[in-house]
């Protein structure tokens, strides 16, 4: 089990600088955070990489909230409902395997490596024994196909480096095999999501690290609005984002701590009798967008409702659901889908 070594070396010589300003350019075009393989420092210190691997992407987002599989998979469900849901800092690695190493050896090697360093491997899998899948009661035999495993794992976070919309499933073609490990520290919980691809011959083998170490999200990074500032917001741009209404996870339900801004929009109103506003609903781009853009519509709903209960006529409102149709900043960070889940006020 030593195959596990420190970081590479940098790439060195005019073929390295060409190899290191190609990605740079496909990562501006990807609109994403990448790193080349010559920045060693990105593996991770409690994972590490194979030895001989070379990094071929790096993407990492300060607070996420992922899904991990922990056990086996509905085929064909790309949803996952029993998938393990954790949040905090977000790392994406995606790994060129060298020439001569079986899938096998490189798993054994990972779990190796990740229990001496205090993880404890909570689920692990390979597609050709159908050990990835649940049983299909209507099938004598179990599914086997490599691309059950790719479709779970292909989420939008990945980074696509112009290779297409499905980023890990185009590298998953004869078969694949996955670990989950934890790690409790004093630090927190991390862990480490590992898939492994074979690829055709001649193409290479590839791992696709994911590792989350969570924490709590970073909080008060979005401004108080009063009724003071949607005023002057309303009368220079007709318009005013709002981010002190917050909502439970995929529902219309509006949180208690979100009574403040409903407060001053109530004041606003008040202070304004002639004002008539549009309510928007807005979401980031996660999921289906007929359920965002349904999911947003009853939220402007239950805002409108909720400033009816402080006793402003609900007929000087209307309601709207834009969905992830009309983002304010990029959906490829967690910062950028914050901006984006939004109640907006529209003068009408």
């Amino acid at each position: 089990m030593a195959h596990f070594s420190s970081p590479l070396s940098p790439r060195t010589g005019r073929a390295g600088l060409r190899w290191q300003h190609l990605l740079a350019c496909v990562a501006l075009l990807a609109a994403a955070t990448f790193a080349s393989a010559a920045e060693p420092a990105k593996d991770h210190p409690l994972v590490g990489r194979y030895e001989g691997s070379v990094l071929d992407a790096f993407q990492s987002n300060a607070y996420d909230e992922v899904g991990l599989i922990r056990g086996p998979i509905k085929y064909g469900d790309k949803t996952n409902p029993d998938a393990l849901k954790v949040a905090g800092k977000v790392s994406l690695y995606y790994y060129k395997l060298p020439d001569g190493r079986s899938l096998l050896e490189v798993q054994r090697n990972y779990e190796a490596s990740l229990k001496a360093k205090g993880f404890q491997l909570k689920f692990s899998c390979v597609t050709t024994d159908g050990s990835c899948y649940k049983k299909d009661p209507d099938r004598d035999s179990p599914y086997t196909d490599v691309s059950g495993l790719a479709n779970a794992i292909d989420t939008p976070e990945w980074p696509q480096i112009g290779r297409g919309r499905q980023f890990v499933s185009n590298y998953f073609e004869n078969s694949g095999r996955y670990v989950l490990a934890q790690y409790d520290g004093p630090a927190g919980t991390v862990y480490a999501s590992i898939a492994l691809a074979e690829s055709t011959p001649g193409k290479g083998n590839f791992a696709f690290v994911r590792v989350v170490e969570t924490k709590a999200m970073e909080s008060d990074k979005i401004v108080f609005v009063d009724a003071t500032a949607m005023q002057k917001g309303l009368e220079q741009n007709g318009r005013v984002n709002l981010y002190g209404i917050h909502f439970d996870l995929d529902k219309d339900t509006i949180k208690p701590e979100s009574q403040p801004t409903i407060d001053e929009i109530a004041k606003l109103m008040r202070a304004n009798p002639q004002l008539r506003v549009q309510v928007v609903g807005h979401t980031d781009a996660q999921g289906e967008e007929p359920h965002n853009a349904d999911l947003s519509r009853r939220r402007s709903v239950s805002v409108i409702a909720a400033l009816a209960k402080t006793g402003v006529d609900g007929r000087r409102f209307t309601s709207r659901g834009a969905g992830s149709k009309e983002p304010v900043a990029p959906n490829t960070s967690e910062d950028g889908r914050a901006k984006n889940r939004r109640v907006e006020l529209m003068r009408l």
